[in-house]
């Protein structure tokens, strides 16, 4: 299931995007896109840091098929 991002544009016209379900996972950009691919870029480092350092990373449970 793919990650959800929740995104809004603030009063000062910056964009927020954010992906609930890794915590802390959030960015601004200047415009809508920038802000996505920010969060993106963030959630896949994130992500791969927990897996190096042997952490539960659950949500990408359907990005790999392991075969016999």
């Amino acid at each position: 299931m793919p990650l959800a991002i929740e995104i809004e544009q603030e009063d000062d016209g910056r964009w927020i995007a954010e992906v609930p379900a890794i915590p802390g996972v959030l960015a601004y950009g200047n415009s809508r896109d920038e802000a996505i691919g920010r969060v993106q870029a963030l959630s896949l480092r994130v992500l791969a840091d927990r897996l190096e350092h042997g952490g539960s990373v659950s949500q990408i449970g359907a990005v790999f098929a392991v075969g016999p």
